[in-house]
């Protein structure tokens, strides 16, 4: 399998992860959304909240916007789960936009990441790979956050197989996806 269209059904499935676990918790209380938890980020909004302010830096880096960093520095944490997840799908949508568009030459070009005090050369693919990595990481810490909530944490570990269709069929109707545009 070459990698551009591995890292196009990966940047879906993330997506796919984010819609299922931010359904399931929308029946949580804003005081149970914000409460205290064991773990790195010492709640399910401060865990969400990192994803989401990391995400719109670095899809913002991809796409080679200017202020980049200032967008990181200007993140305003979402207060609710609904909030966040209207916001994350919006990041989401432009991380899979912008995949969509890469040839696989482009993984191997080199992007700037305005760090404020210095800027950091990648290539693309490498910064793909990051934030993939990244989400997976810390959404896994935030289903192992909401089983300590009454909310049962969903299925997110999706092989997005082909013939396993019938298991999200929902979840793409909610997307407004297509097999085809998994597999191709």
């Amino acid at each position: 399998m070459e990698l551009l269209p591995f890292l196009r059904t990966q940047v879906r499935a993330n997506r796919l992860a984010n819609h299922r676990l931010h359904a399931a918790m929308v029946t949580l209380t804003r005081a149970e959304f914000h409460a205290p938890r064991v773990s790195y980020f010492p709640s399910l909004a401060k865990t969400l909240n990192h994803i989401l302010a990391v995400d719109i830096y670095y899809v913002a880096a991809l796409r080679g916007e200017a202020d980049m960093e200032a967008q990181w520095r200007s993140f305003t944490p979402c207060d609710t789960v609904s909030e966040l997840a209207a916001a994350q799908a919006g990041v989401d949508e432009r991380f899979i936009r912008f995949i969509e568009t890469l040839s696989a030459p482009q993984l191997d070009e080199v992007i700037a990441l305005d760090r404020g005090h210095h800027v950091q050369r990648e290539r693309c693919g490498h910064v793909i790979a990051h934030l993939i990595n990244h989400q997976v990481h810390h959404r896994g810490q935030a289903h192992a956050l909401l089983a300590g909530t009454a909310v049962a944490p969903p299925q997110l570990d999706e092989f997005l197989m082909p013939s396993e269709a019938h298991l999200r069929s929902a979840d793409m109707a909610a997307l407004g996806w297509r097999e085809d545009q998994l597999f191709g």
